[in-house]
């Protein structure tokens, strides 16, 4: 009985993979009709890309006269060029399958660039779609001319950013480099100390990353070094890819700022490391009718004026039981009581030691302590 089930069983399998082998299978055309009508943008259409803008340009054309199944890729050529090896493709939105192509200011920047406009500069490029299924590709029956004129930054904008050399207080390990924050896509800033020497910037701390150097307050991609002379200062070094902007503002010294009294109670010096430190400060509250007054800021002393630093917050509690948020600093105005924190009511009458860092791996904070 055994035997004769195992074979039945056999049989079973046999007649459904039979009637599985004669389903019924619907075989994929690969016939597919060429793009005809180009929508927009219009021919010789001209673009000004502005930097760091959300605004972007809309690729559309008709769909094939193909039932189903079309990719849809738009392709960019010299305006010379016959698309046979185009320098750019990109399938269309919706994975390929919509006919039309959305495409930022910072996509057409890359564009511009591989299409030889240089930066600053206004240049064409041709444009096409192709559509195909399978292996079978077909290209528009027509093209057209897009005029772009690039801003003065990079097209390819750097993930992270890296200050190294003799001048630097990483020296010249570039391991031990000094990384600045990302405050935005292609805008770094790093608070440091330069001396006499040579630095550069690089995107890698692997020393195999792409190098750039300073030359007019623009920042330029190459492996030519900047050279200093004269005593080391401490600066805030904010560079703008997009727009490739240089800044370097010597920073003189920065101040413990005391709202009720309207004036600096005590000054902070240069540490190192993104650093300022104050090993003693007297602190005093500001008795008015109502009470003692215990709000504070930073005020730093820079080449170019005052720059105040503070809180997020208009107004604030007592920092008692407050979360390390609380003492996260940021740029804010010059109005004398707002953006402050509190001290410590213990501080009232007592020395304190203030630390404020400003370093690329962490929020920009401070801290305050009380000395016995």
């Amino acid at each position: 009985m055994k035997q004769t089930l195992t074979y039945g069983s056999m049989a079973l399998v046999a007649m459904l993979s039979i009637a599985s082998c004669t389903q019924t299978v619907r075989e994929l055309n690969p016939a597919v009709t060429p793009v005809s009508s180009l929508m927009t943008p219009d021919n010789n259409t001209s673009v000004r890309l502005e930097p760091g803008t959300p605004a972007s340009v809309q690729f559309k054309w008709g769909p094939t006269q193909t039932a189903e199944g079309v990719l849809y890729e738009v392709a960019f050529d010299k305006v010379d060029g016959d698309f046979s090896k185009p320098f750019y493709k990109t399938v269309s939105d919706g994975l390929g399958v919509q006919p039309q192509l959305t495409l930022s200011h910072n996509d057409l920047k890359k564009i511009a660039a591989l299409g030889g406009i240089a930066a600053s500069s206004t240049g064409s490029v041709k444009w096409t779609v192709l559509a195909s299924i399978a292996l079978n590709r077909q290209m528009s029956t027509t093209t057209r001319i897009l005029t772009m004129t690039r801003p003065a930054g990079f097209a390819e904008l750097p993930d992270s950013l890296y200050l190294t050399g003799s001048a630097t207080e990483g020296g010249e390990d570039v391991t031990k480099s000094i990384a600045f924050k990302k405050t935005e896509d292609g805008v770094f800033e790093a608070f440091t100390s330069l001396k006499a020497g040579t630095y550069y910037l690089t995107d890698r701390r692997t020393g195999s990353g792409k190098n750039y150097y300073v030359a007019k307050d623009t920042v330029r991609e190459g492996n030519t070094p900047v050279t200093l002379t004269g005593a080391t200062k401490t600066y805030r070094l904010r560079y703008d890819f997009n727009i490739a902007t240089a800044q370097a503002t010597e920073i003189q010294s920065v101040g413990l700022f005391m709202s009720a009294y309207n004036k600096e109670i005590g000054t902070l010096t240069y540490a190192g490391n993104g650093t300022w430190t104050a090993a003693s400060i007297p602190v005093e509250f500001y008795p008015f009718s109502w009470g003692r007054d215990e709000r504070y800021k930073f005020v730093m002393h820079t080449a170019n004026g005052l720059a105040y630093l503070g809180s997020a917050n208009v107004n604030n509690n007592s920092p008692a039981g407050a979360p390390a948020s609380y003492f996260q600093v940021q740029s804010v105005s010059d109005a004398q009581w707002d953006n402050t924190y509190k001290f410590d009511p213990t501080a009232d009458g007592k020395k304190v030691k203030v630390d404020l860092v400003l370093r690329a791996n962490a929020p920009y904070t401070h801290q305050v302590t009380v000395l016995k």
